[in-house]
């Protein structure tokens, strides 16, 4: 990265010098120096590609900005090494985070656990610990590792690995995940896997398998580099040497071949690429979407059918009170129920508390105190409000069906009324949706590790019709392959670390960035900022609006450089001419790029 940064400094320095009319003497050397600054590595790169028998494009771009420094056009080559150098060092960079955030991702697991076995307690490393072993894990730890509860009860958040978004009530015969955290209650768990092959280290397996994949893609005009490539040099070669072979002059055979070389140099076609898509880069980062390469955003524009996951994404990832059932039989109101809720509650570091006592707060309730409280690990909490005896537990039956986690308020040992409480749906989650369905001719779907039944509540409330819940991480990836051999082009959307290996494998992953965890985000070919979904469908536009520059910036270039070549093979081409006729589709070719700045 900082050979590229040098190369920029480099060239904007002398590019100042020259406009202002300074002598050759101070702006060659800058030039010389930003030339070997960003050329090295690109030029070390085609070298190591020739001798396995390769040409590729690095090699012919340090030799086409070389040869039109040799003809006096120095800005125009250094401006190539430029491109260059900063498209590989972001590549570079954008590789070595993700590995970084990767090996990040096992440290959510913690290093050591306590096993329980005759001799009582010992702390063991994770990586010693065996199919079978028993762990005892303590209120507030992190699980050691994946496994089934043999005794206690307590409530499990498990939003890194399945993505909900309330704590899960584990008991005896539950499974439970390495690197989920235990609640207020004790667990013991049996180790049902070992860590290698825990879910959380298949994700970060998983993650590197996509990245290594998805790495491969390259923009378009890359695709056909090697048989372009090797092309001009074989015509080059073939313009100096054929001439010479029948007994034509020396200079003015070089001066063919270095003219065909100059105007066939891909200088126009680089440009017709890069700066559209860079444009729409820049034009998508003052609104709040960072689209990390012009590959990424070249993709974007090709999506036909976008993947919400559900919690953090089309939702905010923190509970609310948004419904209060009164029961015919008790005599209180639903302030009251809330009332007394609210004060249980309010000693509880539980996330269900902190939705209740906000609720309340937001009424304008009092929130009386609490004696005697007792919190009943997996089952709820116990105080005494006002003189009466107030549990808040799980209710039980068919209310769980609708979609909300639903709780019940006793009052002295009598059902007083329910709460049922849920994720808050984003307000422009609807919007988005609509806009994706027309951009893509497709409505999104949903892929989600959150229960059927919350999941196809949301689903009727923001128009998805195709709900795919109950995911596990590689679950995500499954279904997202599956639709890529339907040769669907798949762009996914989430927020959590159990989104990251499904973003990796997609088509493109976009992270939701306002609480994306870091794995997510550095895996994320493109970040929403600032969580807004209407971000998507228009970076999705923009992508679109810049592929359709960039095919006729490469008509452009290509029309221009057919007929450069045939009038130099015709031997009608003087020099000067060839060069003004190359550089004038350069620069038409990167203003009409700029144009996607403007919106």
């Amino acid at each position: 990265m900082r050979w590229a940064a040098a190369s920029l400094v480099l060239f904007l320095v002398g590019l100042l010098a020259h406009v202002s009319h300074a002598p050759a003497s101070r702006w060659g050397p800058l030039f010389a120096a930003c030339y070997l600054a960003g050329g090295w590595e690109p030029a070390l790169a085609g070298l190591k590609a020739l001798r396995d028998k390769t040409l590729d494009v690095d090699l012919l771009m340090i030799v086409a900005a070389i040869g039109a420094a040799a003809i006096g056009q120095v800005i125009d080559g250094g401006l190539l090494i430029v491109i260059f150098a900063t498209s590989g060092a972001l590549e570079a960079l954008a590789t070595a985070r993700t590995q970084d955030s990767v090996r990040g991702l096992l440290d959510l697991a913690p290093e050591t656990a306590t096993r329980i076995d005759a001799d009582g307690e010992s702390t063991v490393a994770r990586a010693d610990l065996a199919i079978g072993d028993v762990i005892l894990v303590r209120p507030g730890e992190r699980i050691g590792a994946d496994g089934r509860v043999v005794t206690g009860a307590s409530e499990v958040d498990q939003a890194t690995i399945t993505g909900e978004a309330l704590p899960v009530d584990k008991s005896a015969g539950d499974d439970v995940f390495a690197g989920t955290v235990n609640g207020t209650g004790a667990l013991r768990v049996r180790v049902g896997r070992a860590a290698g092959d825990s879910v959380v280290a298949r994700i970060a397996s998983l993650v590197e398998q996509a990245a290594t994949t998805k790495a491969r893609t390259q923009l378009f005009i890359e695709k056909v580099e090697q048989r372009y490539s090797v092309g001009v040099v074989a015509a080059t070669l073939a313009l100096f040497f054929l001439p010479l072979a029948f007994g034509r002059p020396l200079t003015e055979t070089l001066l063919r071949a270095m003219t065909f070389m100059i105007v066939a140099s891909p200088c126009a076609v680089v440009l017709a690429t890069m700066p559209p898509l860079l444009a729409a880069i820049a034009n998508a980062g003052r609104h709040g979407v960072l689209v990390k390469s012009a590959v990424v955003m070249e993709r974007l524009g090709s999506t036909d059918l976008v993947a919400f996951d559900k919690t953090g994404t089309l939702t905010r990832g923190t509970p609310k009170v948004v419904r209060i059932v009164t029961l015919d039989s008790a005599p209180w109101t639903e302030n009251e129920v809330l009332a007394f809720a609210a004060a249980a509650e309010h000693p509880s570091e539980h996330p269900l508390a902190t939705a209740v006592v906000a609720a309340a707060r937001e009424r304008g309730l009092p929130i009386g105190d609490a004696q005697d409280f007792v919190a009943l690990p997996g089952r709820g909490v116990r105080a005494r409000v006002d003189g009466f005896v107030v549990e808040i537990g799980a209710a039980t039956g068919d209310v769980r069906t609708t979609g909300y986690t639903t709780v019940v308020v006793m009052v002295d040992g009598h059902e007083a009324g329910l709460l049922a409480i849920s994720d808050e749906i984003r307000a422009e989650s609807i919007g988005a949706v609509e806009r994706l369905s027309a951009l893509t001719g497709r409505p999104p779907l949903l892929l989600t590790g959150d229960n059927q039944a919350a999941a196809r509540r949301l689903a009727d409330v923001v128009g998805i019709r195709d709900v795919r819940a109950g995911l596990l991480p590689a679950d995500k990836v499954t279904q997202v392959r599956a639709l890529q051999r339907d040769g669907r082009r798949v762009t996914v959307v989430g927020d959590g670390v159990n989104d990251a290996p499904a973003l990796a494998a997609a088509h493109a992953g976009i992270a939701m960035g306002g609480a994306g965890a870091d794995l997510t985000v550095e895996t994320a070919d493109a970040v929403v900022v600032r969580d807004d979904l209407h971000a998507i469908p228009a970076v999705v536009d923009l992508s679109r609006r810049a592929h359709r520059v960039v095919v006729a910036n490469l008509v452009i270039a290509a029309t221009v450089i057919v007929i450069l070549v045939a009038l130099d093979l015709a031997g009608r081409l003087p020099l000067p001419l060839g060069v003004a006729g190359h550089e004038g589709s350069t620069v038409i070719v990167g203003l009409n790029g700029l144009r996607l700045l403007r919106r």
